[in-house]
């Protein structure tokens, strides 16, 4: 029988550690659970808010709805010739997969390594770090639909991923909830080495063959030095996307100013570097009430203690401010704001 709890802290729920409320509470350990909750026609007409390690979210407010903190955990796998097929609960921790597969050198995911949150978040988002991004592993994933009760699989084509995108985000946004995801790894491993840091750490490591444990290790590394760990101050990890422009855009930019950090992003694009742009705003390690950017990365906003989702949220819109007046690129959230 599932429990329904009213007004329930989410401060331990989210990464940035805000400290909001929801009216209902519900945690769903086995697909089961969801067709019991939804067979109650009270929660169809409620608005709810999908949790899993709510590490890509900034709560302004109190949540006036019903909160499903997703729980269903467990992994399998199989070997079809040189593939290796892994399905994850969307409860599973990201980075406990990426070990799982690293350890049994299924190769694909180890770019991915550290990345916060759960399994189930994952191809909503279209997660991506160092080069790889979700959609180049994902074989396809199993959800629930809230107004049918039934249990639909999609496949990659049917997610439309985009850049930090998917059709979850969009068209079917609130209308399915994911249960489990599918990944395609290989077992002959193609190490992915398209970002200069990995190399760069690799050389200083004296590792000139490398292995998908060596790429997840350095990965790993890279992304403890660079970024707060939100058990020690709150944060959601990277809060805006990486601006894509057009190949005018960026010449006229370039000509301004030729440090800017750019990579080419195909069709004509090229890929700006936000932390770049807002470091040379001069937001770099600034507090500013009870939030601030990262010291060593400005890409990040933190909570220093005490910081509400409106003061985050405030800091964010001035930086977006800042950074268009001087560069004339507008920078995107790449985190969700549930307001």
């Amino acid at each position: 029988m599932l429990q329904i709890q009213e007004n329930v802290s989410l401060k331990n729920f989210n990464t940035f550690g805000i400290d909001v409320s929801a009216r209902y509470f519900v945690e769903i350990a086995h697909e089961d659970d969801l067709v019991e909750l939804f067979m109650d026609p009270q929660w169809l007409q409620t608005d709810r808010l999908v949790l899993g390690g709510g590490s890509n979210m900034l709560l302004v407010k109190d949540f006036d709805g019903l909160v499903i903190r997703i729980n269903i955990r467990g992994i399998e796998h199989r070997i079809n010739h040189q593939e290796a097929f892994v399905e994850a609960g969307a409860g599973e921790v990201w980075n406990d997969l990426v070990n799982f597969c690293v350890d049994r050198e299924y190769a694909g995911i180890e770019n991915l390594s550290l990345i916060p949150g759960s399994v189930g978040a994952s191809p909503i988002q279209n997660i991506g770090a160092y080069g790889v991004e979700l959609k180049d592993v994902f074989q396809s994933c199993r959800a629930f639909e809230t107004a049918t009760g039934q249990f639909k699989t999609f496949t990659k084509e049917d997610c439309r991923f985009g850049y930090r995108d998917s059709i979850f985000k969009n068209e079917l946004k609130e209308k399915y909830i994911i249960v489990s995801v599918k990944f395609r790894l290989s077992l002959i491993p193609d190490i992915n080495l398209k970002y200069g840091a990995i190399e760069q750490e690799l050389a200083h490591r004296n590792i000139n063959n490398p292995g998908i444990k060596d790429v997840s290790r350095v990965v790993s590394h890279i992304r403890v030095s660079k970024l707060p760990d939100p058990s020690t101050i709150g944060n959601a990890g990277s809060f805006f996307k990486n601006p894509v422009i057009g190949i005018e855009q960026f010449n006229t930019l370039i000509t301004q100013f030729p440090e800017t950090v750019h990579y080419p992003a195909g069709d004509g694009l090229i890929k700006l570097a936000a932390g770049w742009l807002i470091e040379a705003c001069g937001w770099k390690g600034k507090v500013v009430g009870h939030t601030g950017t990262w010291k060593n990365q400005a890409l990040v906003l933190v909570n220093h203690g005490g910081a509400t989702g409106e003061e985050v949220y405030s800091l964010s819109s001035q930086i977006i401010d800042s950074v268009y007046t001087k560069f004339g690129v507008l920078l995107e959230r790449e985190v969700n704001i549930i307001s």
